[in-house]
């Protein structure tokens, strides 16, 4: 069975075919709040190709309720004929949602908890990063979401000090050549890169000691599509997994069809 798995982020889309929890191709777009349900329609058709006959499913996530809505929409109108399951209150995940209000829960995180405990077990911590947030998500032992925290993410905090800074810029984010920076731009890179590694490793580090278990047993996976560029900073991972989300959704897809 392919399944097209689509993860609507604040920054940007991800669509994925998956097949057996492999994902054989994956397209990333920007998260476009204007773009309306036909446009949406002819992207996914031009990036998946003539590979679209062949899906069998189409599973979505969103944490952007507006393009959601278009989405739903799109759907309706341009692929009605597939199987659809949209990642919402009411939909069969598995994951016990430990939360003082489990609906204010993104559907993305849920769905990254359910891959977790699904390929790694419990007890977990996922750190997810992305462009807009970095969010960190506790699975227990018992495969329950139990909670996490929320972070700037890497681009939306570079993006705040071009803007408040009169001296200072957006620069390319990579890993610059030392720590102690010796120019503006490797000192900017210096903080996100090497600043956002020292914060993952303390938040890690606390958490594991709320859960009071052996370090040892905690899985620490790293995905999104900005770990690439702090993750080997980073001494607490245990596993990365790129298509963590879309892994999820093809899980979430199959409990529910």
């Amino acid at each position: 069975m392919t399944l097209l798995a689509c993860d609507i982020g604040n920054s940007h889309t991800v669509l994925g075919l998956i097949e057996g929890g492999v994902v054989t191709a994956q397209w990333r777009m920007s998260t476009d709040e204007r773009r309306t349900a036909d446009e949406w329609a002819v992207l996914t058709r031009g990036l998946v190709g003539p590979a679209m006959a062949d899906i069998d499913g189409i599973a979505v996530c969103a944490t952007v309720p507006s393009v959601l809505h278009v989405w739903r929409e799109m759907l309706a109108r341009h692929f009605g004929d597939v199987p659809t399951v949209v990642v919402e209150p009411g939909i069969r995940t598995g994951v016990p949602i430990l939360m003082d209000n489990p609906r204010e829960v993104g559907s993305d995180r849920i769905v990254n908890a359910l891959a977790a405990v699904t390929d790694f077990g419990g007890p977990a911590i996922i750190v997810d990063f992305g462009g807009t947030a970095t969010t960190f998500d506790v699975v227990s032992e018992q495969g329950q979401y139990i909670g996490g925290a929320i972070s700037p993410g890497i681009e939306l905090s570079l993006a705040a000090l071009g803007r408040r800074g009169a001296q200072l810029r957006e620069v390319e984010l990579q890993r610059p050549r030392s720590v102690i920076a010796k120019n503006t731009v490797e000192a900017l890179q210096s903080g996100m890169v090497f600043g956002v590694a020292s914060q993952v490793e303390g938040i890690v580090e606390r958490m594991i000691d709320q859960l009071d278990v052996d370090p040892a047993r905690v899985t620490v996976i790293s995905t999104g599509y900005l770990a690439d560029l702090v993750r080997h900073e980073c001494r607490c991972f245990t596993q990365y997994a790129p298509a963590l989300t879309l892994r999820g959704l093809e899980l979430v897809f199959a409990r529910n069809t």
